[in-house]
């Protein structure tokens, strides 16, 4: 019998697999994420402040080399072994208990809210390495004397915890947690109901995934660029010279982006974020089911449809 006919396999099988289709997708798009956080924290203090992200791209492969756009790659793929595991894994273990229950069907709102409750579940186990690829990929935005130089994502969590307090690796949990059920419940909740009606509409299974992860990207991209703006400029803030912080939390970080810069802040750069985030929940979806049908290829006969 094969490892993967196990039951522990079973079990585990959501988490694995999330978890490795997470990290996948974001080596193929972590030059783009790093450049949607450049756009968002251009602008504090300056009301309508925009830039291209081209002029972006090539200003900082410029002044700072092709390698830089791989900055932080190590605490997002911690990010993703850590959240997406999570999220992805509870995700599916969530619906495939639902749909275990004989002659019940999933309605869209249990979908919905598995979704929800694994976004925000996976979002908390995640946030220390999303603080940490922050500060990683923002650095180089500092005056050189102001600079964190964090070597790696192990040194930075644990300088972090040492000169901030345990506070300081969970900074921007809210918003993180926020934007992750947000994001998930456009992904994980969309695809899974676009998926279902379009295959019993049209029988056609190739244009059902299509259309499915196609529609997970957008719901994703359109549903949490706000609170990821939010989440990104807390957790690359560094204190006033008095001590204090620009922004007390969310709320208050929402508020003065909206008075100094306008409403239309919080959707800036949101070309680039939609082709992060889009191809991102493509890939990390197209990905995990090209490596289930891999494991199913790997089990016994009589196992395959359990």
């Amino acid at each position: 019998m094969s490892v993967f006919d196990s039951s522990a396999w079973k079990t585990v099988q959501p988490f694995v697999l999330g978890g490795a289709s997470g990290m996948f997708a974001t080596c193929v798009m972590q030059p783009i994420d790093f450049i949607k956080v450049q756009i968002q924290v251009l602008g504090e203090g300056a009301k309508g402040q925009s830039a291209s992200p081209f002029a972006i791209f090539r200003d900082t492969v410029k002044n700072q080399g092709v390698g830089v756009l791989y900055k932080g790659l190590s605490a997002a793929l911690l990010r993703q072994a850590t959240y997406t595991t999570a999220r992805l894994g509870i995700f599916r273990s969530m619906t495939d208990y639902l749909d275990s229950r004989p002659g019940v069907k999933r309605s869209a709102f249990e979908t919905a809210a598995a979704g929800t409750i694994a976004g925000g579940l996976g979002a908390i186990v995640g946030t220390p390495a999303d603080v940490a690829l922050i500060r990683m990929q923002t650095d180089g935005n500092l005056p050189a004397d102001q600079r964190r130089n964090y070597t790696g994502v192990t040194n930075a969590l644990t300088r972090i915890a040492r000169e901030e307090g345990v506070n300081g690796v969970f900074k921007g949990c809210v918003p993180v947690v926020v934007r992750a059920m947000a994001l998930n419940l456009g992904m994980l909740g969309g695809h899974d109901e676009v998926l279902a009606a379009v295959e019993a509409s049209t029988g056609n299974v190739v244009l059902a995934q299509f259309a499915a992860k196609k529609t997970a990207g957008f719901l994703a991209s359109a549903c949490s660029l706000p609170f990821d703006f939010v989440k990104t400029r807390l957790q690359k803030m560094k204190a006033n010279p008095d001590g204090t912080f620009p922004y007390k939390n969310s709320i208050d970080c929402a508020r003065k982006v909206l008075i100094n810069e306008g409403p239309l802040a919080f959707y800036r750069g949101f070309p680039t974020y939609y082709v992060r985030i889009a191809p991102h929940a493509m890939i990390t979806l197209l990905a995990m089911d090209a490596m289930t049908n891999a494991v199913k290829s790997m089990q016994t006969p009589a196992k395959k449809n359990n």
